[in-house]
């Protein structure tokens, strides 16, 4: 779906006194440059959660549900299971695996369709039960906090420190499509990483770039990362 037609989209909605379904921080980055801070509040399901909704007087209803299955998961299975049923990523919101429990949000207008549809994750077959929202006061993302020293951040640099590669090989990831920031593909090597971006490098994990922690007398940088467990 084209990227322009979703934002007018949602930017309709919270100008009409409406609410938006779930969107990634790239697409709420592009929607708030819309907006006025006045127009919208944002409502996020569970505490630093990836995906939020943007609504304005009404709090959406939102649903959660679990899935019971003998045999483990993962987020990627989860998440190309649920495309699999031909939905847009807009209706569902984050995958929480917790305690070796697996969990996830969709909107209310979905709920139904997930119930009767969502009966495989891959090859495995599932059950899913409706659970309450409070279940997740509980729960806090976890992270490994990284810091080491570049000499540049724009984004080839920090990647080729993170994963011990060079810039060469780091400009054949971009080539292929491989990097993701702010969950749009990027082709530009030489972005300037800004704090709170969220980047994923595909076989090397998700990431979110929290700032310089000081420069150096050489004019390095410490930076400090947290990566998605």
């Amino acid at each position: 779906m084209n990227n322009e037609y979703v934002i007018k989209k949602n930017v309709d909605k919270i100008r009409n006194g409406t609410y938006t379904d779930f969107l990634n921080p790239g697409m709420v980055n592009d929607i708030k440059y819309k907006l006025k801070n006045s127009e919208y509040k944002i409502y996020e399901p569970y505490k630093d959660a990836d995906k939020v909704i943007l609504y304005t007087d009404n709090i959406p209803k939102i649903r959660l549900f679990e899935i019971i299955s003998y045999y483990p998961l993962s987020h990627r299975e989860i998440l190309g299971s649920l495309f699999g049923l031909n939905i847009t990523d807009e209706v569902f919101g984050d995958i929480i695996i917790w305690d070796n429990r697996y969990y996830f949000y969709v909107v209310d207008k979905i709920s139904s369709f997930i119930l009767d549809n969502f009966k495989m994750v891959g090859n495995k077959d599932i059950k899913i039960k409706e659970v309450d929202l409070n279940i997740m006061n509980g729960y806090e993302r976890k992270y490994e906090e990284i810091e080491f020293i570049v000499s540049s951040l724009r984004l080839d640099t920090v990647l080729s420190r993170l994963i011990g590669t060079s810039r060469d090989k780091i400009k054949d990831k971009f080539r292929y499509k491989d990097i993701i920031v702010n969950y749009k593909t990027i082709n530009n090597n030489s972005y300037i990483l800004h704090d709170g971006d969220i980047f994923s490098i595909r076989k090397y994990g998700k990431y979110k770039y929290i700032g310089v922690v000081k420069a150096t007398k050489k004019d390095n940088y410490i930076i400090r990362l947290l990566k998605y467990i």
